[in-house]
């Protein structure tokens, strides 16, 4: 069987760059290229991050390209400062990583979208652990690829938790509920994996100091990296002992659907003012016999974390 084509739509902050680790390690994956967002970060520095991270990573094969810089909706993206106080100012935990030696693409991250999904179909997972502006943006200029995608896997959204920005929004998807609605509601079919399930998937910094152990370049950086994004849990979240797996567990369920119970629901994404950004069941489309939507609301967290130690470690021994 042939390896899944993946493609990942990052704001590439500490969890982003696991996800690129995740999906250059999976042993049934063919990592084809990265797309830019906002949120982290912004899109210009989300480029860089991905650049720096595969050439840690010994990974200068997989291009990267730019997507859009903000939702539709505005003329402007700044990052929250929670979100630059989370990831660091750089996004990947203030760890000075070297300059990247290969720049973006010239081809716009929407237009690569487009052509990727002409040329590989079915076999494409398109996987947004970020706001969805550049999928929407995609489906709007070139609508048949919702018939020609495989898959996608976005990492976004909350059912049956709170949301982690206001009571009912999560963060990816309040960074843009209009684009999130459109995805939903196209026929095109999404894997939504939430806080409802990322929030059980903790790294702690036993896990990192295996990393660290390895005495290589890419183990101890990503150790450096990981460990800031822990200290920062163990300030706001204390009672978590961790760091939540958020959009590597994306990356996860993607190659091996098997880690995720999923319930099959057609979704909205509220744009209104008090509930912007809430995912929620659709009420006009109850009796609905295919949804379109997919959402975890249960994972194997033991056998996921042990998968994901098992292919970083073995990625980051081999890159020295």
């Amino acid at each position: 069987m042939a390896n899944k084509k993946l493609i990942l739509d990052l704001d590439t902050g500490v969890d982003d760059a696991m996800a690129i680790a995740y999906a250059v390690a999976a042993p049934n994956a063919d990592l084809v290229g990265i797309v830019s967002s906002y949120g982290n970060v912004v899109v210009e520095q989300a480029a860089k991050n991905s650049l720096k991270i595969l050439e840690l990573l010994g990974a200068t094969d997989v291009p990267v390209y730019i997507g859009e810089s903000h939702s539709e909706m505005t003329d402007h993206f700044d990052v929250m400062p929670v979100s630059a106080h989370i990831h660091g100012k750089n996004g990947i935990g203030e760890v000075d990583l070297p300059e990247p030696q290969r720049k973006p693409e010239k081809e716009s991250g929407v237009d690569f979208f487009i052509e990727a999904a002409r040329k590989w179909g079915k076999d494409l997972t398109i996987i947004p652990t970020g706001p969805l502006t550049n999928l929407a943006a995609a489906l709007k200029k070139d609508p048949e690829i919702a018939d020609l995608i495989g898959n996608v896997t976005l990492m976004g959204g909350a059912l049956t938790v709170p949301g982690n920005v206001t009571p009912f929004a999560e963060a990816n998807i309040q960074q843009d509920a209009e684009a999130a609605n459109y995805v939903f509601t196209n026929k095109l079919h999404d894997t939504m994996v939430g806080l409802d399930v990322t929030l059980r998937t903790l790294l702690t910094k036993k896990e990192t100091q295996q990393w660290r152990d390895l005495g290589t370049a890419a183990g101890e950086k990503f150790a450096d990296i990981v460990d800031y994004y822990i200290n920062i849990y163990d300030e706001m979240y204390p009672e978590l002992g961790g760091c939540s797996l958020h959009d590597p567990l994306a990356v996860g369920i993607a190659c091996d659907p098997s880690f995720a119970t999923t319930l099959d629901i057609d979704m909205v994404v509220n744009s209104d003012k008090e509930k912007y950004g809430r995912t929620i069941g659709d009420t006009a489309r109850l009796s609905d016999a295919n949804p379109s939507v997919s959402v975890a609301i249960q994972v194997e967290k033991d056998r996921y974390l042990a998968t994901f130690m098992e292919y970083l470690t073995t990625l980051f021994k081999n890159n020295k």
